[in-house]
């Protein structure tokens, strides 16, 4: 009885014991989750995470085919990673995820595991064996091979890229040789040539993925590089070639027929076919000379003859063919030809011939043969005078040894005439000179004849020629002309033989051969362009090739009057070249021009000049626009050149293809005639702006959907914009109206300027009907949006860069993202979304543009002499597209070079420096000056810039340009002296510089302003020193400034007025005073040695008659002791120590009485004795150790006492001259005479 009322008891326990505890359930989110293939074994997966009521502790677990992927720790949930995953091997699968309370079962739910892919694979090329043969002809843009790799990852990460990595071999461009197209296609872009370039080619591939995520960043998995064989194959497209670029030889001129001369060789110049070769001879100088055999051995055909080659240089030029066997790849001979050059030599086959010509205008033929000649001359003409008249050349056509000959004369008056030259070789002009001036008498011979005998030097072989010559009476007038000085005119270029003036003639009263009177011009300036009629006295052109007006615009020439007697008379030319239009103009600089749209102007002047006379119709420019595409649209003004629009431009009705840019023609014509013209081209780039708006194809759309149809495509719109440029017609779509939140408007680019926008609902998106059963919105376009597509946004939140490489700093630097949320558990009858969001994000900088110059058309001139230190000599400009210190310019002088203009280079460092300045994201380099340059240097300074950004961090961008810098050296220094003082100078300065830059055309740079010294003998009160430098660095020179003033009148009487005088260069002038005073220094010079070698003449000539009158003193005293039996009958010549004329030598022209002696023996002792005494200083017979007859020496009566010695007789004698008996006889010395 008991158990029942227990079981009573006992029920109730139990069933709220069960009651009370409720099995575990996993959370609403436990149904699916996301793992990545790239998630390493052992890291966390994910949590099983399960609530229970009752709070009992809980244990997990996962089961399932799948579930070995997994390690779940039971008491935590937390689930690790057992086993790698692969999305490319299974990319979903489900496990059993199962919670146990320990008191109830377990409970299970079934997972949804999704694996992400990742990077993981490289691509994988099909097949590794690559090689393929290819003619050399090929096409360029042909396919030459595909190939084909395999990525097995998705997306980005499996998009395949190919890339040529290199190109064996790697020279002569090799590298750009080929190109590999997105899908595998190997493509041909340059020509092909099996002989010049390479036979073989072998290429690296590679290829490359996208890019994707692995490992929580993106990389990029490339293949193993696999290579390409391509073999050219050689076609006969080539012309064969000689082995050797000259051939010559030699051969005698008596060599017989048959004569191998030179043999000649060719090879096909495609190596791999190498064609037999045919030779021939396709041309020769002289035809049937020479023949050629089949293997190229150059024989001799028929006679050879040195002497008909004189003119040729005596050379034969063969032009030999060499021509293939088989025809080319297009169906041609395949050939090529050369010039052979064959000499022939020498031999002694002629002998001397005698001509009637001039040296210079001989030709040598048989008409000019001649052996009779004539001439003329004075009577008792002196020594060595020529014939007059005489034309004889005498010419041996043999070389060398074998042309030369002797020449001498016969003939019954050969004894008063004489030959020159004796010897000579090849050809010479013989002149028969005037031996003894006294047997060529008038009076006595009128006519006299002499043989010229011209004898070869090795046969001996002799011509003879008979020389008339006729005796002239003495001629004593001149012949002489009515004016000194006669102006001219011609035009430039006249023709060969166009007369110049027959009017000018000089007289000679003189008559017969002494009134024949022969014109000639005088060397010279212009007597290589004139000529005159040695007869008439015409004057004509000689060369009108060299009439240029524009080179020299004057000549003066001196007219020479000649009679017959080669006594002459001068008069001036003065010849001025008339202008034709012969020269084209010519424009300077080239014209790029960049204007925006709509409200740019153009507005350009087109520099041109004609170097035709100024201020004439032949220099006088017309601009005018040829007619083109857009001419309509713009207007030059035809006599200043300026270039202008005629209404605003507009980007969008140029044709897309040109980009913007309209190329106008400006045609330059002068207006001589005929007019010459020259075309320049001037580029105008119309730059976009953005004033199209964009416009949808139609002003309404209407679309219908079905309810409870999640991402469906709802339809479709499309717009347009009419702007040009990316940045100013790129669409971007938005919608706006109630319940615009409930569809998404996605955009796509259809094209420049074109874009469709794609309606639809979100895919956790459905519309109710009875709810809202109609919408209308408002689809909104916005242009510029560049930066659209960079970003998306995940389900999760996450913002995920969808282009790294589209991403630009420059293009955006703030990117805006309209963001929304959405409960996807909200009850379809209610709003799901929250309201739009916005997300900035801030795009930075980075240094990814290096600098870059802006063009400019500037030419940058240095006068040396004008530019001092820390001066400025030109300037860069240059921009960088990075902001901040990323797009900051250092400009830095990288390298100078000096170009002469021989073309030498020579290294410059230090002599220029360059500032850097800023203005509007403009950054400017101002080169200056060091120091001082050298004025005498010819040339280009080559400056190189480096223009370099600098960044933060990561390493510097930079970019590089070389200007040039034009010196104008000093010998371009030109003076001009004017009549007025400095200080009026300067003051007209202004004047005097438009003056000089309205005629010359150029830029005026004024060096200096000084006055001239009184002292100098100068025209000019004041010079001034100036350059005158045209824009493209040129300058003038002395005589090209004065010529151009002097052609512009109206200049020239400005200038005049303002005082100019003279013009001259620097250094003739400067050099005056120096060249005054070294003159004036070395007639001094010379005057003083004059004087002291006169002065030294008459103190020789004093001293030696001196000399002369002691020694006649002591002949005579020694005369007075001689015997009287040696004297002979007849008197001494007085004045005399001897007694004939033939040994007499000079002394005191005393009278004979006085000197008392009577005349010595003619005996040769005596006389000898006599000469001696002239050369001693005393003299004494006794006393001379000469033997001499030992007569008595007694005068015939008493010698006169001796002046001195009767004046030192009378004289009292000292005590101490007695004492000391001192006394002296010298009988050398004589008063008597003194």
């Amino acid at each position: 009885m008991a158990w029942p009322w227990l079981s009573c008891l006992l029920l109730p326990a139990l069933i709220v014991s069960v009651a009370a505890n409720v099995a575990p359930t996993f959370l609403s989110n436990m149904s699916a989750v996301t793992l990545p293939e790239d998630l390493p074994v052992g890291a966390e997966a994910f949590w099983l995470v399960a609530q229970d009521q009752d709070q009992d502790a809980l244990t997990y677990g996962i089961s399932g085919l799948y579930a070995y992927f997994f390690n779940v720790i039971r008491n935590t949930g937390e689930v690790k990673l057992a086993n790698l995953l692969d999305y490319e091997t299974l990319y979903w699968f489900s496990i059993n995820i199962s919670v146990s309370d320990n008191h109830n079962n377990p409970v299970q739910k079934e997972m949804q595991v999704i694996v992400e892919d990742r990077n993981d694979n490289a691509p994988v090329f099909q097949n590794t064996d690559f090689s393929t043969s290819i003619n050399e002809t090929l096409p360029v843009g042909s396919v030459v091979f595909s190939v084909l790799a395999v990525d097995k990852d998705t997306g980005s990460a499996g998009a395949v890229v190919y890339s040529i990595e290199r190109v064996i071999p790697s020279s002569d461009g090799s590298e750009y040789l080929f190109s590999i197209l997105p899908n595998g296609s190997i493509i041909l872009n340059g020509s092909l040539s099996y002989n010049n370039k390479s036979a073989f080619y072998q290429l690296e591939l590679k290829a490359c993925d996208s890019g994707g995520l692995y490992n929580n960043s993106i990389i990029v998995q490339c293949s193993s590089p696999v290579f390409v064989s391509i073999s050219v194959i050689d076609q006969p497209d080539l012309d064969p070639q000689f082995v050797r670029e000259f051939y010559s030889a030699s051969v005698a001129e008596d060599a017989p027929q048959g004569t191998s001369v030179l043999k000649v060789e060719a090879m096909d110049s495609d190596r791999g076919i190498n064609d037999l070769v045919i030779y021939s001879i396709s041309n020769s100088t002289r035809p049937d000379w020479f023949k050629i055999t089949s293997d190229g051995v150059i024989e001799v055909s028929s006679t050879l003859d040195r002497e008909q080659l004189l003119e040729e240089d005596e050379e034969v030029q063969v032009q030999v063919t060499a021509t293939e066997k088989n025809l080319n790849i297009y169906g041609q001979e395949a050939k090529v030809s050369i010039w052979v050059t064959l000499r022939v030599t020498d031999v002694n086959d002629h002998k001397p011939e005698f001509y009637n010509c001039s040296l210079s205008t001989c030709t040598f033929t048989p008409q000019e043969a001649q052996v009779n000649f004539t001439g003329y001359v004075d009577e008792h003409s002196s020594t060595r005078i020529p014939i007059d008249d005489l034309t004889m050349v005498v010419y041996d056509p043999d070389k060398g040894s074998n042309g030369t000959f002797w020449l001498s004369l016969e003939g019954p008056d050969a004894e008063a005439f004489s030959v020159s030259p004796e010897r000579a070789a090849g050809s010479v002009e013989v002149q028969v000179l005037v031996k003894t001036p006294s047997q060529v008498d008038y009076e006595q011979q009128m006519v006299m004849w002499v043989q010229v005998v011209a004898t070869d030097s090795v046969s001996k072989n002799s011509s003879i020629a008979m020389v008339t010559i006729y005796l002239r009476d003495i001629n004593d007038h001149r012949p002489t002309f009515p004016q000194s000085l006669y102006n001219l005119n011609v035009s430039e270029h006249s023709e060969a033989g166009y007369v110049v003036t027959d009017s000018i003639h000089a007289f000679d009263p003189d008559t017969g051969e002494g009134g024949r009177i022969t014109y000639s011009l005088l060397p010279g300036n212009g007597d290589d362009v004139f000529a005159v009629d040695p007869d008439s006295g015409t004057v004509t052109v000689r060369n009108g090739t060299l009439l240029d007006r524009e080179k020299q615009a004057v000549y003066y020439l001196t007219l020479q009057a000649t009679d017959g007697g080669n006594q002459s008379s001068s008069t001036t030319l003065h010849i001025i070249l008339l202008d034709i239009n012969d020269n084209k103009p010519v424009v300077t600089g080239s014209y790029n021009i960049f204007v925006q749209e709509e409200g740019g102007n153009v507005s350009v002047a087109i520099q041109a000049h004609d170097d035709d006379q100024p201020d004439t119709n032949n220099s006088l420019l017309h601009f005018s626009l040829l007619p083109s595409s857009y001419s309509h649209n713009f207007s030059v003004d035809p006599d200043k050149g300026i270039l202008t629009n005629l209404g605003p431009l507009d980007r969008e009705a140029i044709d897309p293809t040109l980009g913007g840019r309209i190329v106008l023609t400006v045609r330059v014509s002068d207006c001589g005639v005929p007019a010459l013209w020259t075309d320049v081209n001037v580029t105008i780039t119309v730059e976009d702006i953005n004033d199209n708006l964009p416009i949808f194809s139609h002003p309404s759309y209407s679309f219908s959907v079905k309810e409870r149809d999640p991402g469906v495509l709802i339809g479709e719109v499309e717009a347009w914009d009419a702007d040009q440029t990316e940045a100013n017609n790129r669409i971007s779509f938005s919608l706006s109206g109630t319940g615009a939140n409930n569809f998404i408007l996605r955009g796509t680019v259809l094209g420049s300027g074109g874009a469709k926008g794609f309606l639809s609902l979100p895919s956790d998106t459905s519309l109710d009907y009875e709810t809202q059963p109609f919408f209308s919105l408002t689809a909104g376009i916005d242009v510029g949006s560049l930066c659209h597509g960079w970003f998306s946004v995940l389900d999760n939140g996450s913002v995920l860069i969808n282009q790294s490489e589209a991403i630009d700093y420059e293009t955006c630097d703030l990117v805006t993202l309209v963001v929304r949320a959405c409960d996807i558990t909200t009850d379809p009858r209610f709003q799901a979304y929250s309201d739009n969001g916005s997300l900035p994000i801030t795009i930075e900088d980075v240094n990814d543009n290096a600098p870059y110059f802006l063009p400019e058309d500037k030419t940058f001139v240095i006068i040396p002499e004008l530019v001092m230190p820390n001066q400025q000599v030109a300037s860069v400009r240059a921009r960088d597209d990075d902001s901040g210190n990323n797009g900051a310019i250092l400009f830095s002088i990288f390298q100078v070079d000096f170009v002469a203009k021989d073309g030498t280079v020579i290294p410059f460092q230090g002599f220029f420096r360059i500032s850097t300045s800023v203005e509007d994201s403009v950054f400017t380099g101002n080169i200056e000056l060091v120091t001082s340059l050298d004025s005498t240097l010819q040339g280009t300074y080559q400056v190189t810039v480096k223009a370099q950004d600098r960044p933060s961090e990561g390493p510097a961008l930079e970019a590089k340009i070389m200007l040039n810098l034009f010196t104008v050296d000093q010998s371009y220094r030109v003076r001009l002296q004017f009549s007025i003082s400095k200080e009026d100078v300067g003051a007209n300065m202004e004047e005097i510089k438009a003056a000089l830059a309205q005629v010359t055309r150029t830029t005026v740079y004024i060096v200096n302003i000084q006055d001239i010294d009184s002292a100098a003998r100068a025209r000019g009160r004041s010079y001034l020193d100036a350059y005158f430098v045209f824009s493209n660095g040129s300058a003038l020179t002395l005589d090209q400034l004065s010529m151009m003033i002097r052609n512009d009148q109206d200049s020239l009487t400005q200038l005049l007025q303002l005082g100019l005088v003279v013009l001259g260069s620097q250094e003739s002038q400067e050099s005056e005073l120096p060249n005054t005073l070294r003159n004036v220094v070395i007639g001094l010079g010379v005057a003083l040695v004059l004087v002291i070698v006169i002065m030294t003449m008459i103190l020789v000539c004093v001293q030696k008659s001196y000399r002369r009158k002691l020694r006649a003193m002591k002949a005579a005293k020694e005369a007075q002791k001689t015997a009287v039996g040696v004297m002979p009958p007849v008197s001494a010549i007085p004045g005399t120590n001897v007694y004939n004329t033939e040994r007499a030598n000079p002394m005191l022209n005393l009278p004979t009485k006085d000197l008392g002696f009577e005349s010595q023996s003619s005996s040769s002792d005596l006389d000898h004795i006599s000469l001696n005494s002239l050369d001693d200083n005393s003299v004494d017979l006794a006393n001379s150790k000469q033997e001499i007859k030992k007569e008595a020496l007694c005068s015939l009566k008493e010698q006169d006492p001796e002046p001195l010695s009767r004046v030192l007789s009378a004289r009292k004698v000292g005590p101490r001259e007695q004492k000391e008996g001192l006394a002296f006889d010298n009988k050398g010395l004589n008063t008597t005479d003194l």
